[in-house]
Parts: structure tokens; C-alpha cells; sequence
């Protein structure tokens, strides 16, 4: 092996992009010491998005104050890069694991938070504005960010609407543009994730993803007729009709609100961070990629940042072998391309064992260490057969 290149996103929770590619980069060096190694690091917009485009871009991160979900005052932050741009997370204010469980309820979390990092950013000079959409904790279609940013609703009886959350949105009957900010006229915004679901519908964000976010039986209901109603609001306001939109739902209905106010840019997450990087440079005389996540399943096929690496090393035939925390479908069903799924867990664990920082770096070490081990002995066998 002469060079690898490692791209792997973060193991959620345990590890970030960058320990992964350092563990498994220090199993390559036991078995090729010589061999370049390329590490980068990835993400697909969810969480990691903004550290893997600061260590990619040597930007700076940005520390500042602002609401959670549920209104609470939290820090937060974000990045610039080339001064004028912010690459936010909306995970960073708005996600699901600033809750308890028991504290999950789209009827009443709010993207206000999303807001204010966006705000903030403005404020310091950014005009090219990033947003990475994942693991929302979510379901307001975007209501909580544009009350952050100026914009103000009104109900059929012209009263201003104070309340956060999905619930709010069956009440709008007016979107009042007059008080936003007046810098949102001079920005540029890109929305970055790796789900394509339209805003209402079965397929939606609401049926999709708010059960995950605390939904039951009868909230699913009210809060889908309530995304049905905010449609139709936005559709008179702005005659984009994000039913028809797809992405549109990501992030419980936030990147509606980007696509039809802020006329924003779709963008996969993991093609925006491979592009920032000159991916398809960096592989050029690769043996082997290695990418990588904390859990692989169907989802992953569907534009996360695995798939998002199998399909640039696909057009260079270069091998590329996944190595992940977990595996929750059958492997039959998930290579779609990959030479090789290799989970790394040594013997049984329970999950919180698992996640411990230096029990997962050193499952990556050894599991890559044992597959190269292999690779060289097998070529090495195949050689002295020739000979």
C-alpha cells in the first residue's frame, strides 16, 4: 500500500471525524509505516458538519449565547471561514440531544436558536451563510428562526402570535417581512443536508421524523395539519409550493422556510464538504479509501456521508471499505458497492461501553490493523504462488 486516504464521519456522540481518521490511522502505520496517508474529514450536515469544514478550511469558531428548543439560554457556536462566510449547525441550538427524552415535543420546540446563530453571524460581517440541517429537535417548518431573524405572524384576528413550536403554525394567517433584519437582503444562504423529504405528505417531515422527536399518535396528526396550513400560508406568500420541494421537510420543516424566504440553495452535505475539500483530487492514486460511520443502515444509502464517499471513489475504481460502530440491516442489503463493511466491535459490549473514547479509538486501531495484516499476507502468499 503506498496511499490511503481516510474519510469517515463522526462516530456520533463518541468520536469526531478527524479521532476517527487519527485512530485508524495509526493502525495503517503498524502494518505500512511508510504508506501516505490522507486524512479528512467529513460530515453530512448533521452534527460534526461545522468541525469538519473548520479542519478542512482553518476557519475559527465563534462562541455566543442563545435558546434552546425549549427557550433556555445555552452557549452555542459556530464557524467563519474567508471572513464573509458562517458555516452553522442548526443542531448547534435547535438539535435533540440538548433535551431529556422526556422533554421531547415538536408541538412546542422551537428553531429560534437557529436564528440567532444566523443572526449573530450577520452581525459579524458573514454574508454567505451555511447551514448544516440535521438531527433536529424540531417540527415548527422554520417558524422559531424567522421570529429570531424580524419576521412576525398574525392570526385571522391580527393578533401578533407570541408561541413557539409546531402548535403555532395552524394558527398563522399573515407573514409580516417589514421588521427583519435588513442585512437578510444582502445574503446568500445554503442549506446543506442528506434527507430529500417534501414538507407535508407520508413521506414528510413530520410522519418521517417526528416520532423520533416525541410525537404520538395524535400529535402526528395535528402537527401534520398544522405543516398543511403553514404550507399553504407560505405558498400565498411566496407561490412556492413546498408539498412538490423535495428536502424541503429536512430538519422538521426548517429548510422550507430557507427555500421559500430566503430563497436558499439545496446542497447535499456531504457533497458541499467533499467539494470544499478537492476530494476527487485527494484520492487520485489512492489504494484503498477508507470511510466510515456509528451506525450503518438503509439510511445510509440514502446521501449520508459514506455513500456520499462511495460514489466519488466508484468512478476511480478504487477499492473502499467501510468501518462502523454498528450494523442494524443485513449486510446483503447495505454493500451497494462497498468492498467491505467491517464492524469493529471486538466481543459483546453494551452500548455505553462502546462509546467510551479510548475503547473506540482502539477498536479502529486493531480493526484495521487486522485487515491490512490480511491484505499483506494474502498479497505476499499470491506473490510467492507467481514466483
Amino acid at each position: 500500500m503506498n496511499k490511503i486516504v481516510i474519510a469517515a464521519d463522526s462516530f456520533k456522540g463518541c468520536l469526531s471525524s478527524k479521532e476517527v481518521a487519527e485512530s485508524i490511522a495509526a493502525g495503517i502505520r503498524k502494518v505500512y509505516p511508510h504508506c501516505e496517508i490522507a486524512c479528512i474529514s467529513i460530515a453530512d450536515g448533521g452534527e460534526g458538519f461545522c468541525q469538519a469544514v473548520i479542519d478542512n478550511k482553518n476557519g475559527h469558531k465563534i462562541e455566543t449565547v442563545v435558546h434552546d428548543p425549549l427557550m433556555r439560554t445555552i452557549p452555542a457556536e459556530y464557524a467563519i471561514i474567508d471572513k464573509q462566510t458562517a458555516i452553522i449547525e442548526s443542531a448547534q441550538a435547535s438539535g435533540l440531544p440538548l433535551l431529556r427524552e422526556e422533554e421531547r415535543n415538536p408541538l412546542i420546540t422551537s428553531t429560534y436558536g437557529t436564528g440567532e446563530l444566523i443572526k449573530d453571524a450577520i452581525a459579524k460581517g458573514c454574508q454567505n451563510i451555511v447551514i448544516g440541517l440535521g438531527g433536529s429537535a424540531t417540527n415548527d417548518g422554520g417558524l422559531g428562526m424567522l421570529m429570531a431573524l424580524g419576521y412576525r405572524f398574525y392570526d385571522s384576528n391580527g393578533n401578533t402570535i407570541l408561541q413557539q413550536g409546531g402548535q403555532a403554525l395552524g394558527h398563522i394567517a399573515h407573514i409580516d417581512t417589514t421588521q427583519r433584519i435588513p442585512e437578510l437582503a444582502q445574503c446568500t444562504f445554503t442549506i446543506a443536508c442528506d434527507v430529500d423529504n417534501p414538507f407535508i405528505g407520508d413521506n414528510g417531515a413530520t410522519y418521517v421524523y417526528a416520532p423520533q422527536k416525541g410525537a404520538n399518535k395524535d400529535s402526528l396528526e395535528e402537527l401534520e395539519k398544522n405543516m398543511r396550513h403553514w404550507c399553504a400560508i407560505l405558498f400565498q406568500h411566496t407561490n412556492i409550493d413546498l408539498s412538490t420541494v423535495k428536502g424541503s421537510g429536512a430538519a422538521g420543516g426548517l429548510a422550507g422556510a430557507f427555500i421559500a424566504l430566503m430563497d436558499a440553495k439545496t446542497v447535499s452535505g456531504i457533497d458541499y464538504v467533499l467539494h470544499s475539500v478537492d476530494f476527487d483530487k485527494q484520492i487520485v492514486n489512492a489504494d484503498l479509501v477508507i470511510t466510515g460511520e456509528g451506525k450503518i443502515d438503509r439510511q445510509t444509502l440514502m446521501g449520508k456521508a459514506p455513500q456520499g464517499i462511495l460514489k466519488r471513489t466508484h468512478n476511480y475504481a478504487i477499492p473502499t471499505i467501510a468501518l462502523v460502530g454498528s450494523i442494524t440491516d443485513t449486510l446483503s442489503d447495505l454493500h451497494s458497492g462497498f468492498d467491505g463493511i467491517f464492524p469493529i466491535q471486538a466481543g459483546p459490549i453494551s452500548l455505553r461501553e462502546a462509546m467510551e473514547h479510548p475503547i473506540a479509538r482502539e477498536n479502529l486501531t486493531r480493526t484495521i490493523e487486522q485487515l491490512l495484516l490480511f491484505h499483506k499476507g494474502t498479497c505476499h502468499s499470491h506473490k510467492n504462488i507467481k514466483e
